[in-house]
């Protein structure tokens, strides 16, 4: 029994500094267990702490916001501000303009030019063909017109391109135009302008009545006048301004010797 020896069992040796160990997986595990699930269709992208370099701020979005409703705030405050400066200009447009009509009253007194047909000369007349049927005539007006400037101060430049037209019940008889000139103020004009038709048409019915009229002694016509002028004030002469005149006369018979038994003019200004 004293000379057996008891040999120790064979155990590694760990002289060399290396000790076995298992893998152990349980710190890893517990580390994806403890993050939630994503949700489908989203990724989990991780990087080393050291390789991020920024990170923005908690509030960013919040200062994004504030900058873009900023942003709106001054562009609507200066759209208020052009809109308001629109309409004080305006304003102050509409005073001086004012100021300057009631000036250039007050300076010219100015007083609207007065018109009246004064005589009508007829030629071209034919109404001796049967009433019923209707026929082609080319009448001629020599019609007299006139113009009165009671200003004082105000002279009128008759420009070219007027037109004078005459009717019967609607119908176009003749056409011609006002002869350019210039009136002085203070000063009346009479002038002859001679209305011309081709072949203008009239039915039975208005043949008919022309000539009831003309056999009544009172044939109603319409003479419309429109002239471009230009006014002189001082040494100030203005844009061209269209002035219509529209004049109803009846005459009593359809000569050249006819004389007016009433007539009435209304005239007005384009600007």
């Amino acid at each position: 029994m004293a000379g057996d020896r008891i040999q120790p069992k064979h155990t590694p040796s760990t002289s060399s500094g290396h000790a076995l160990r298992q893998p152990s997986t349980s710190s890893s595990s517990s580390r994806v267990s403890s993050k939630s699930k994503p949700p489908p269709g989203t990724y989990i992208i991780e990087l080393p702490k050291d390789q991020v370099y920024w990170y923005p701020p908690p509030d960013a979005h919040l200062k994004f916001l504030e900058y873009v409703n900023n942003r709106k705030s001054r562009r609507s405050s200066c759209c208020c501000r052009c809109f308001c400066w629109t309409i004080a200009f305006l304003a102050l447009l509409l005073v001086l303009l004012a100021l300057a009509a009631a000036l250039f009253y007050l300076i010219f007194r100015p007083e609207s030019p007065k018109y009246s047909v004064v005589n009508v000369a007829i030629h071209g007349f034919n109404l001796t063909s049967s009433p019923s049927s209707s026929s082609l005539i080319s009448p001629a007006f020599d019609v007299t017109i006139r113009s009165e400037n009671p200003n004082d101060k105000i002279g009128i430049y008759y420009e070219k391109g007027s037109a004078v037209d005459l009717y019967y019940s609607g119908i176009h008889l003749s056409h011609g135009k006002l002869p350019a000139f210039y009136q002085p103020s203070n000063n009346f004009t009479l002038f002859k302008t001679v209305l011309k038709g081709s072949r203008v048409v009239l039915t039975g019915a208005v043949k008919s009545k022309l000539k009831a009229d003309s056999n009544k002694g009172s044939v109603p016509l319409r003479v419309n006048v429109r002239a471009p002028v230009k006014i002189k004030a001082g040494g100030i002469k203005t844009w061209k301004i269209t002035v219509n005149v529209n004049c109803d006369v009846t005459v009593n018979k359809l000569t050249e010797k006819s004389k007016i038994i009433s007539k009435d003019c209304k005239y007005g200004v384009e600007l």
